[in-house]
């Protein structure tokens, strides 16, 4: 271990700075020079915690939760963009700035409290990927759990290649998960107006209490604390003058389209999981939320009909492991963020993944031996750590926004007071919603 500067981007050993072009070059190729960051950072809207909710939501309500999917990426664009500004323009991320200005009392407390929404982050991730192996090769969960400790070494392979090569890596995965997602929403056949309908949001998002529950399972499962410390980080990973104004400018405003073009995809993600659950389940099967059942009636004919093939599940498992092994990554590159940044210990990535994956595993284990290796056991894990996310994430949102308002820390980039302002009421908001979810959960 070694103690780093804080003044030095997080994460050296990985985040070596990418050349841009110059002023000469054209927007695409300079898109393509910024883009990369957004990819890693979509990852974390597409974990297990989010095809529970968007199913979920698909089979009860068919399509008119489309609009909640469409705010709770807007909020999260938003918020991505206030990380991308404390990275580029501070040049440092989040768990830095916040703690060179808080108490070292209160810098250890939210060095663990984010630790435990990182280890909730990797929770899903090895849940996703153990029954996806199950669905997949038929293995136990028991054996898919732990030989998810090996994917340590997938991790290490890809962060070998440099940070730009992670990023493609992470690209086409998110792209190939959404190609098996309009492959099999495309022969599903859904009713387009029914869906241009459920992106209009409607008063009984409010009004409906079970709708509103699952509505804020949604939000909660979309905006999570380990993309802002690593957005915040990865922005930094553009090689330009940062004392040039015009290249700062540049840097945040492809830092943006990047951010938010990946956004979009997640979004074009969750939306053809709730549709396809909409359009194969609404009405056939009540609620369904399993991921088992959604791969067992993706090739019984009694409940898709014509539509079931043994392909269409196998599609959705494998997008299932994709997901699960790219998250990986995140999950690695955020725990490393978090504790460097906070209690400034750096340990190398391999150390700090196998940690994070021990200390995952020791609940998740213990559980098991007790209620028994099922995956309706392990998908309500899923569901209880969004909801640790959602009691961490509070304590990275208020700040983010109070940082990203200082003119002492970003000067002429510092939000301007209605930008302050709207991001404490979204934070205010997704607070209450969090607790109500707490609330309902308990």
């Amino acid at each position: 271990m070694s103690m780093p500067n804080p003044d030095r981007p997080s994460l050296d050993e990985v985040n070596q700075s990418v050349a841009v072009p110059n002023n000469g070059a054209s927007f695409f190729q300079k898109f393509l020079a910024y883009s990369g960051p957004g990819a890693l950072v979509a990852v974390g809207y597409m974990d297990p915690g989010n095809w529970l909710t968007s199913l979920a939501g698909g089979s009860q309500y068919r399509y008119q939760l489309l609009a909640v999917l469409v705010i709770a990426i807007l909020v999260a664009m938003f918020m991505q963009t206030l990380a991308i500004k404390l990275g580029v323009v501070a040049r440092r991320d989040l768990a830095q700035a916040i703690a060179a200005r808080v108490p070292t009392p209160i810098r250890y407390i939210l060095w663990l409290l984010n630790e435990i929404a990182m280890m909730a982050t990797d929770l899903t991730g090895v849940v996703g990927t153990a029954i996806a192996l199950k669905l997949l090769l038929g293995l136990p969960l028991v054996y898919g759990i732990l030989l998810t400790i090996a994917d340590v070494l997938i991790v290490l392979l890809f962060l070998r290649f440099g940070i730009r090569r992670v990023e493609f890596i992470v690209l086409v995965a998110i792209l190939t998960v959404g190609v098996i997602f309009a492959i099999e929403v495309g022969r599903a056949h859904p009713a387009v107006p029914a869906i241009l309908q459920g992106v209009i949001p409607t008063t009984s998002l409010l009004t409906d209490h079970s709708k509103l529950i699952l509505s804020v399972g949604i939000i909660g499962a979309t905006i999570m604390p380990h993309n802002l410390y690593l957005h915040s980080s990865l922005a930094q990973s553009r090689r330009y003058d940062v004392h040039d104004p015009a290249q700062v400018n540049e840097a945040l405003r492809f830092g943006k389209w990047d951010s938010n073009v990946h956004l979009f995809a997640a979004l074009i993600v969750n939306a053809l999981l709730l549709i396809l659950g909409g359009t194969l389940f609404f009405g056939r099967t009540g609620q369904l939320s399993s991921l088992q059942a959604v791969f067992n009636g993706l090739k019984n004919s009694t409940i898709v009909g014509s539509l079931a093939s043994p392909l269409m599940s196998w599609l959705f498992a494998f997008a299932l492991l994709i997901t699960g092994l790219i998250s990986s990554i995140t999950s690695t590159l955020s725990g490393q963020i978090v504790m460097e940044g906070y209690i400034h210990i750096r340990l190398p990535l391999w150390q700090r993944r196998l940690l994070t994956r021990f200390v995952t595993l020791i609940p998740i284990l213990i559980i098991g031996w007790l209620i028994g290796f099922n995956d309706r056991t392990f998908e309500h894990l899923i569901v209880y750590a969004q909801v640790t996310l959602s009691i961490a994430l509070p304590f990275t949102l208020f700040p983010m926004v109070a940082l990203t308002g200082n003119r002492h820390l970003l000067g002429i980039h510092a939000n301007r007071r209605w930008v302050t302002l709207v991001g404490y009421c979204l934070t205010a908001v997704i607070t209450i919603f969090n607790l109500q979810l707490l609330l309902d959960l308990l």
